[in-house]
């Protein structure tokens, strides 16, 4: 039988106490009252949690498009952080590492998860440098990219890592590589109550894989413009169309190419910028991004705009023309360089923006 949103599974424990329904109120309210700023967050969801409504709001990144609330059902949340439990072996008094923000989706799930699932939760402050007990055997973690990057060399004794919120790098996943735990880059957004799909990344524990597997009870589809469909009835009411295009290898499975708002087509040829990205992670140091601009001859030209790079356009220009695997066309016409990016309040760039700010 599939629990339910307004049960505490009797195996939960929050930084090593456990506490029943009740508890847990008087806990948030401390942490509203008493606790650090993110400690408050994490009090207010849990009082939105453990109120008698059967939905809540989640406020979205904002990365592709404007900050906006989302009504989701509380069963919807079960839900998904049971089919996560499922896909990974999660079991009552495994213990969990939660360093991720309360105010965003991936945050609350790893909460819901350990309430739902009797996990043991260890809630430490959320920072680009996560501080918690590197010595301490933990079963599962979520984290961003940027955290990885900072604590890789203290991951050993995590079982499992999930990584989502923006792309894996090609140089985190080198470092990846020499790691014992298990990593998986994730798939999903607010409105499919985090992730709908994993794809395991190659490490010492595990093969690497190129395609996105579904989660239980989710199936995957395409339109007319290869965009990815998901379906998940269990989550999300009725099918949820994207503007992500992808290869469809099958129902249950494919490969991310980009988004359908940011292809870029040069003298006829389509460009997927985050395709050419994942290409010049390697000689490129600083953040950055591909983009288009209009160009009377090509219509879009490919351009490169950089956050406050070390080294000169000449050097960067030199190191891409002698980059192997990049075809002719995804080499750019030119380069932008700004001292900031716009990014959202939790460190995501926003793409067109920053592009406006660059070309003008």
């Amino acid at each position: 039988m599939t629990p339910s949103y307004t049960k505490i599974h009797n195996r939960f424990k929050l930084n090593g106490l456990h506490f029943n329904h009740e508890e847990l109120k008087e806990v948030a309210y401390s942490l509203i009252k008493e606790g650090e700023p993110y400690e408050k967050v994490t009090g207010n969801f849990l009082i939105d949690w453990l109120n008698k409504d059967d939905f809540l709001y989640v406020n979205t990144s904002g990365s592709t498009g404007k900050p906006k609330a989302i009504k989701l059902k509380k069963q919807s949340m079960v839900n998904s952080a049971i089919a996560t439990g499922d896909y990974f072996g999660l079991e009552p008094g495994d213990k969990a590492l939660d360093c991720l923000p309360s105010h965003y989706i991936a945050g609350k799930m790893m909460l819901v998860r350990a309430m739902i699932l009797g996990l043991e939760i260890d809630h430490v402050e959320p920072s680009a440098h996560p501080v918690f007990d590197y010595a301490k055997r933990y079963d599962f973690c979520a984290m961003i990219p940027l955290q990885l990057k900072h604590t890789i060399n203290y991951t050993k004794n995590i079982k499992t890592i999930i990584v989502g919120g923006s792309i894996v790098t090609q140089p985190l996943q080198e470092q990846i590589t020499h790691s014992d735990s298990k990593f998986y880059e994730t798939y999903g957004m607010t409105e499919t109550v985090t992730h709908v799909a994993v794809r395991q990344l190659k490490s010492i524990a595990g093969e690497g894989e190129p395609y996105f597997s579904a989660l239980p009870n989710v199936s995957f589809d395409k339109d007319e413009r290869d965009c990815l469909i998901i379906n998940a009835s269990k989550l999300v009411d009725e099918a949820l169309v994207t503007n992500d295009i992808v290869d469809l290898k099958s129902p249950t499975s494919f490969q991310l190419l980009g988004r359908y708002d940011n292809v870029i087509n040069s003298g006829g040829v389509k460009l997927f910028p985050e395709q050419i990205e994942n290409k010049l992670q390697p000689i490129i140091d600083e953040r950055f991004i591909v983009a288009g601009e209009e160009d009377g001859t090509l219509g879009e030209k490919l351009i490169l705009i950089i956050e406050n790079p070390r080294d000169s356009k000449d050097s960067i220009f030199n190191r891409i023309k002698k980059l192997k695997g990049l075809t002719k066309f995804e080499v750019p016409k030119d380069i932008y360089i700004l001292n900031n990016f716009e990014e959202t309040v939790n460190g995501k760039i926003q793409r067109n923006k920053t592009i406006k700010k660059a070309i003008g």
